[in-house]
């Protein structure tokens, strides 16, 4: 079928490329929208078939998020552009701290109950994005996600060694103190000794062999030079796939070592609806609500450079309506995120890059793609597949991920005066360090009220305040469109 109109935008390819090219915006964004899933879905300890049903709900929220952003719905939803819209990382921090707080399926129904809040605020707060933009210079958005990046490759590196808790952990209890224990504890029950102190326990004393595996290490070094391989040598879209292809490098090598099996995924069902409240009644806690509404603010900034950006790209004009219906269904996704059991949505700007890449310009296109995304969300085999990956292979693409994600906030930075205003140093490394307190000093908030820990123990978010605070008190409010254009056509996360 003929283009329906002239603006390349609305062109309607044959069903045959639009699958095709859908299929390729797809696969640019796979990894990294099925990162985030596995990442909390972890860190809130649930059980397997929890984590593939968290990632299942992930594929299918993507998907309805995409076509209301392309395709639009109504006049005050969707930038009618092609975007695909996926899970932002800015949000990875909070709800790892809260799931660090609040493990298991209650800490579940937190979470989506503060992302539910969040999105009906970021609803009614998306005509007013563009009058925060002075807030939010590349001075400003290029710390904060250098941040982002820093913290995820905590995540990262924990993939590839261990985690510092649990069965990983680098140390691990002395059988034979814990046996002297048990016998001390039943002693007291007779009267023998003395009772024990209550949650008196011996420190963890000796190496753990499953810490840092040697094997688990060499698998994420295999990872990592296949991906770096595939980026060097790889021509056009393989290059842009190179870490879901070393993904699968890194399966295929798990599999024939023995460590990857196909269990889970001969369990799992080959057709499943998403449903909604999986994990029951959402929780809504203020303080937790208003955290996730610092992440959406983060979140609408940087998608307005990137529909800006997106805007001069293929030569559509970016009215104030169209923006403020963008910016609110980067609102509505995160509502139906929170009620689909996943998480805040934003637009991928790698995808971004590849209509740039590509030149077809068609939204349909990312209509397509969002089709196939809700397919795959309704085959929980899809899930169980990426849940079955051990974490040695994660590692070694989520050095990649994430380490990207900290570079496009150097590339940003790149682009700020450092010479001729040495305040800016300060606005970066004061933020900077005020973003590192969470991961060096995990315990800073322990004398601190517990109302507020939600909101400080994101390294994200008291970085995100600093600088923005910072940046005002040296520099004043001065950020603009053009800057906003500029930062979001130097991201690549």
């Amino acid at each position: 079928m003929a283009g329906r109109m002239s603006d390349p935008v609305d062109e309607i390819l044959p069903p045959l490329r639009l699958a095709t090219l859908g299929l390729q915006h797809v696969l640019v964004m796979y990894a990294g929208a099925v990162a985030v899933p596995l990442i909390v879905g972890r860190a809130l300890k649930l059980a397997p078939q929890d984590v593939a049903f968290l990632i299942s709900a992930d594929l299918f929220c993507c998907g309805l998020a995409t076509i209301i952003q392309s395709l639009g719905v109504t006049r005050w939803f969707g930038i009618q552009l092609p975007v695909m819209m996926g899970v932002t990382f800015a949000s990875v921090g909070p709800m790892v701290a809260m799931a660090g707080a609040y493990p298991g399926p209650d800490g579940a129904r937190m979470i989506f109950g503060a992302i539910i809040g969040a999105g009906i605020v970021a609803m009614l707060i998306a005509p007013f994005i563009g009058r925060m933009l002075k807030f939010f210079p590349p001075l400003v958005t290029g710390t904060i996600i250098l941040v982002i990046g820093v913290t995820l490759m905590r995540v990262g590196i924990n993939w590839i060694f261990g985690n510092p808790v649990g069965p990983t952990a680098p140390k691990v209890v002395d059988p034979v103190a814990l046996g002297w224990l048990n016998q001390l504890k039943d002693m007291a029950g007779t009267g023998a000794v003395p009772a024990l102190p209550e949650g008196f326990a011996p420190a963890a004393s000796v190496q753990n062999p499953l810490y840092a595996r040697p094997v688990n290490i060499a698998i994420s070094g295999v990872v990592l030079v296949a991906i770096l391989l595939i980026a060097r040598f790889g021509k056009g879209f393989v290059a842009n796939i190179a870490v879901l292809l070393g993904m699968v490098v890194g399966a295929v090598l798990t599999v024939v070592l023995g460590q990857m099996t196909f269990d889970k995924v001969g369990q799992a069902a080959w057709f499943g609806i998403v449903t909604p409240f999986h994990f029951g009644t959402p929780i809504f806690d203020p303080v937790l609500i208003l955290t996730m509404v610092l992440v959406m603010i983060v979140v609408m900034i940087e998608s307005t450079g990137m529909f800006l950006a997106l805007g001069d790209m293929t030569g559509r004009e970016i009215t104030r309506e169209r923006l403020t219906a963008g910016l609110r269904t980067d609102g509505l996704g995160t509502l139906i995120g929170g009620i689909f059991n996943t998480f805040p949505y934003t637009s991928f700007s790698q995808n971004v890059g590849l209509v740039g890449v590509t030149g077809i310009k068609s939204r349909y296109i990312c209509v397509a793609g969002g089709v196939i995304l809700i397919l795959f969300g309704l085959v929980p085999k899809m899930g169980a597949v990426v849940e079955s990956l051990p974490t040695s292979v994660l590692g070694g693409a989520g050095l990649v991920m994430f380490g990207m994600v900290a570079a496009t906030g150097i590339r940003i930075l790149s682009s700020v005066d450092f010479a001729g205003n040495r305040n800016n140093l300060f606005v970066v490394a004061v933020s900077l360090g005020f973003g590192m307190i969470p991961l060096i000093a995990p315990d800073f908030k322990q004398w601190l009220s517990h109302g507020i820990h939600p909101l400080i123990e994101s390294g994200i978010l008291l970085a995100t305040i600093a600088a923005v605070v910072l940046n005002a008190f040296f520099n004043g409010t001065s950020g603009s469109v053009e800057e906003a254009k500029r930062a979001a056509g130097m991201a690549d996360h």
